[in-house]
């Protein structure tokens, strides 16, 4: 099965999951040793890249779970498997990966890659209305057969509304001004295209930085709203806790700050909960042991950035799991940062999305 596009840090995300010895700074398939009946999950399964990488490198008895909420993403999905005995095609976001790998017998897996943010394909396709260079129905949901479309939301939300989603999602400073704009054109004509918004988001966003279309932030905010993006990933992080082996690797590839500093603050608590009780009276017996040991980040080289520009924003964090054992409250280490996240995604403000 051909691919149209080249997935953004290939070699190292595979190699992180299957490589005993991965190594930041050469982050390549060195020597991969085959684990015997080892389980992976491709949680963002896209149009396969990483897959199909990940599938070259294990053997025969190796199995791959692959998951994805959009519909076209599993019809590939569906595509590869049937050329391909090794794997498993679960139609769902990955939140609900630890229940759906139950329902197929599966409570242990060996490695876990994620993928975060939307795909080159989902970008290319007009019809699905992500990107503000190509016209199409304003509609950013990633599984498209359910939920409401970003025009159907614009055409009911509040400035208000519409200002914290811009401001909070998509860091824009002119998210007011934007929000202003946007009532004040569906009060005659309503928002109907990409191109609809991208024009009037130009039209007052007079600065941006350079390379960076004015729209670029709006477009982000309200597909990460919608799709429930950031708060998806809060929750299902700690969920690899619980799946991973021993020794298991955690790949999460994300492409803007917000989901970086998730993935970041998930693996640095992981990795030193007893932060969460160093104001009490332990002795180090007493602390509670790391869960994950952090082996780091990597980076696109140049080459890859100048073969596909949507790559130099992107930011590989890799971890393994430890042989600590979880407590029956480990839970509430991560609920402060839950919390927290919740606060900035607090939908009751912004009316409902479905």
């Amino acid at each position: 099965m051909s691919f149209a596009h080249r997935s953004v840090l290939l070699e190292p995300t595979v190699a992180a999951l299957i490589e005993p010895d991965f190594h930041i700074k050469r982050a390549g398939l060195i020597a991969p040793k085959a684990i015997p009946n080892a389980v992976y999950v491709d949680a963002t399964f896209g149009r396969g890249g990483h897959s199909q990488y990940l599938l070259q490198h294990v053997d025969a008895s190796a199995r791959l779970f692959v998951i994805d909420k959009d519909p076209q993403a599993i019809e590939a999905a569906q595509a590869l498997a049937s050329q391909d005995q090794r794997i498993t095609v679960i139609h769902a976001g990955f939140e609900q990966m630890h229940t759906a790998l139950s329902e197929h017998g599966v409570h242990a897996v060996d490695g876990i890659m994620m993928d975060l943010g939307v795909s080159s394909p989902q970008l290319d396709a007009a019809e699905r209305g992500f990107s503000f260079m190509r016209e199409g129905p304003l509609d950013m949901r990633m599984n498209n057969s359910t939920g409401l479309t970003a025009a159907e939301w614009l055409s009911q939300a509040s400035v208000e509304e519409i200002k914290e989603v811009i401001a909070d999602y998509g860091e824009e400073r002119f998210a007011f001004q934007i929000a202003k704009a946007i009532v004040s054109r569906r009060e005659s004509l309503p928002l109907r295209t990409t191109s609809d918004l991208a024009e009037l988001v130009a039209s007052v966003v007079r600065t941006r930085e350079k390379g960076h279309h004015p729209a670029t932030r709006t477009f982000q905010a309200i597909r990460i709203y919608l799709n429930r993006e950031l708060e998806e990933l809060a929750l299902t992080l700690p969920l690899s806790l619980e799946l991973l082996k021993p020794d298991g690797r955690l790949a999460v590839i994300s492409f803007h700050s917000l989901e970086d500093r998730i993935v970041k603050q998930f693996i640095n608590t992981a990795a030193n909960p007893d932060a969460a009780v160093a104001h009490l009276p332990l002795t180090v017996e007493q602390l509670p042991q790391p869960w994950l040991r952090s082996i780091g980040r990597v980076l696109p080289n140049a080459a890859e950035i100048e073969h596909n520009v949507r790559a130099r924003s992107a930011v590989l964090r890799v971890a393994e799991r430890t042989y600590t054992p979880l407590q029956d409250d480990w839970r509430a280490t991560f609920d402060q940062a839950h919390q927290a996240l919740a606060g900035r995604g607090d939908h009751s403000r912004r009316g409902k999305r479905r």
